[in-house]
């Protein structure tokens, strides 16, 4: 199959998202049309990661995060532009949105091209940011609009996909996942236990909730034997003051992964996701978690077996305290981390569920084309 995928945030965990469907589906060629977050990566940095054999890049110059009406028009007219040329070419047997941005401008796009095979997948969906209710009606009437031009609304968490349908969205969802072995192989033997380390990683942004995670960190100033870890980087740094906190500015992908290993509690402070890789590379590192009860978060603690979810900065506190005096349990709440991650969240399975959900529409019509012809 020939399959575009339409991604304006080009960077972070939507990046790995696209990177990780290409790699589970070396088969099909994917056409990755995208923008460009330079304050995060380049997408020069980015396609550097992708497989070279079946992926080809084309450039959408015209997107950028904010909303602004006349150069989202242009992005429109840009992207129309590119879709129907693929079209006109063959190369478009299914079409694949990622993000709120590229899911309204795609859809319409698509609409207009004359494309139908159409599948959004939000994660995280904009509507659940929690910050400002009246920019969150707007997200949520957006999202609605969207659905009123058709295609598929694939979620990664089962509870994206219920905030979606109690809109009056019909979704279903394919949890995200990692690769488990790959994950496993690139880490190094733990280094002797001193401080007791807790760690997060990804962009420091309000949707992380860095003032919570500093809030947390400020309790244990005082404890020396206790640190906190940001792997990561962004607009929000301000915001980590406690003097505990260690931000190590972006790292490559070996590094966050050595640093999460050599860590005794990963804990992810999140106002909302679609369903973290950073959380999900931790499982597979055999880490506790300690998560904010949030949408994208809640699949991922299971009976309390392998970490916690918390409602509030007390909350967290108290369980990195209880972790803290029982360091013996979080061995083996890693052991069920990685099992948790192996059952539920292994890329190698779920992505290719995907490649079911492209071919679904593709079926059916040539299906009903054989039913016409008799």
């Amino acid at each position: 199959m020939k399959i575009v995928h339409v991604v304006e945030p080009f960077a972070s965990g939507i990046a790995v998202f696209v990177k990780s469907l290409t790699e589970t589906l070396p088969e099909d060629l994917h056409i990755v049309i995208h923008g460009e977050r330079k304050q995060v990566m380049s997408a020069r940095e980015v396609k550097r990661t992708f497989p070279k054999e079946n992926v080809r890049f084309l450039r959408w110059k015209s997107a950028q995060r904010a909303i602004h009406p006349f150069k989202d028009f242009l992005a429109l007219q840009e992207l129309h532009y590119t879709l129907r040329r693929l079209k006109k070419r063959g190369l478009v047997d299914a079409v694949h949105l990622h993000s709120s941005k590229s899911g309204l401008l795609g859809r319409l796009a698509c609409r207009l091209a004359g494309i139908k095979n159409v599948v959004y997948t939000p994660n995280g969906a904009p509507f659940l940011s929690g910050t400002n209710p009246l920019l969150n009606f707007i997200y949520k009437q957006i999202e609605k609009l969207g659905a009123g031009l058709g295609g598929q609304v694939v979620c990664c968490s089962e509870s994206e996909s219920e905030e979606y349908q109690k809109l009056g969205i019909e979704s279903t969802y394919i949890n995200n996942g990692v690769h488990l072995e790959d994950t496993i192989s690139s880490i190094l033997p733990k280094k002797a236990e001193g401080k007791f380390r807790i760690v997060t990683t990804g962009r420091i942004e309000e949707q992380k909730n860095p003032k919570q995670f500093n809030s947390i960190a400020t309790f244990f100033e005082d404890f020396d034997q206790i640190e906190f870890i940001w792997a990561g980087d962004g607009s929000s740094r301000a915001d980590l003051t406690s003097k505990n906190i260690k931000i190590t500015g972006w790292l490559d992908s070996s590094q966050v992964k050595e640093l999460v290993f050599d860590s005794d509690l990963f804990i992810s402070t999140s106002v909302f996701e679609g369903l973290s890789f950073s959380v999900l590379e931790a499982l597979a590192l055999k880490k506790p978690v300690l998560l904010s009860d949030c949408v994208g978060n809640k699949g991922v603690i299971q009976s309390n077996l392998n970490g916690d979810l918390y409602k509030n900065e007390i909350e967290a506190i108290a369980k990195i305290m209880h972790y803290f005096n029982n360091r013996e349990m979080l061995s083996v709440m890693g052991e069920y981390s990685q099992e948790i991650c192996r059952s539920e969240f292994n890329v190698d399975n779920n992505f290719k569920n995907y490649k079911n959900i492209y071919q679904d529409y593709t079926v059916s019509r040539y299906n009903s084309r054989i039913a016409y012809v008799d």
